[in-house]
């Protein structure tokens, strides 16, 4: 056996320490620290949520948690070894915030214009998977749409993981960003977009016109388009099925949708 190895001034061996684990890398759009977050959220600043240490009701933390309510912010309690694996220092709260600089309805109807196309829009009613909504981001690039409107409440945001299931597309896809879904599609069909619902019993879709302004409304994981946003809408459409199972995963029923799309618009 060889005696090679570290010895201290007593001729003891020394076994060598394991080498130190490196902390994760702290992610960009991360605001740690209360009075970071309290400073996120006075500027209005975009917030996919708040992480709060699970037990973290004192006086300042509750004065954030209103102030996070009264801007709409997501908020999820975690374990606070969650928060430790993430940052320093965190102070029982954590603001992950918007990587992206979202556009302006408007900016998405200039896209159409720029290109001489009649409007062609993605709207998600409650969209909450982050995987969902990056590969919608996706098919609407390769389909042709000119962007993708979003609600800011009770929905999933350009989160990182979001961004990374796009797959790039956001270089290319306008995502715009209202407080209000059943308003901005008042506003779309005044300008002659019609707007169309996902609902198991609507219109098969292939014997839909989709010819002019299209707003596709997509809606949430499970419980689909709310009422008053299918009652605001011009048409329901279904997808006809032909299998055991009827329903498809939000993704995957845009995709089917916008391809439908832009079929009739080739």
């Amino acid at each position: 056996m060889s005696n090679t190895g570290r010895y201290d001034n007593r001729n003891r061996r020394v076994e060598p320490s394991a080498a130190p684990q490196e902390r994760p890398e702290t992610p960009e759009n991360l605001v740690v620290g209360r009075n970071a977050v309290r400073e996120v959220l006075r500027a209005g600043r975009d917030i996919e949520k708040l992480l709060v240490a699970r037990g973290e009701q004192n006086g300042s933390m509750r004065e954030l948690l209103n102030l996070a309510k009264e801007n709409n912010v997501i908020v999820r309690e975690v374990d606070r070894r969650k928060l430790d694996e993430l940052a320093p220092n965190h102070q029982g709260i954590a603001a992950l915030v918007s990587m992206y600089r979202y556009a302006q309805v408007d900016d998405i109807l200039a896209l159409a214009a720029e290109r001489g196309e009649d409007p062609f829009v993605i709207v998600l009613d409650g969209i909450t998977d982050p995987h969902n909504l990056g590969a919608i981001v996706r098919s609407a690039d390769c389909m042709g749409a000119h962007g993708v409107i979003i609600p800011e409440r009770r929905a999933v945001g350009l989160t990182p993981a979001a961004m990374k299931a796009a797959a790039g597309a956001l270089e290319w896809v306008r995502v715009a960003r209202v407080t209000n879904i059943t308003r901005t599609l008042q506003q779309l069909k005044e300008k002659n977009i019609w707007a169309y619902a996902t609902d198991m019993d609507g219109e098969n879709l292939y014997r839909v016109n989709f010819k002019g302004g299209v707003a596709l409304v997509i809606g949430a994981e499970g419980d689909g388009v709310s009422r008053l946003v299918k009652e605001t809408c011009d048409m329901t459409v279904s997808i006809p099925m032909k299998g055991h199972i009827d329903s498809l995963n939000a993704s995957v029923a845009a995709g089917i949708l916008m391809a439908e799309v832009a079929r009739q618009r080739a």
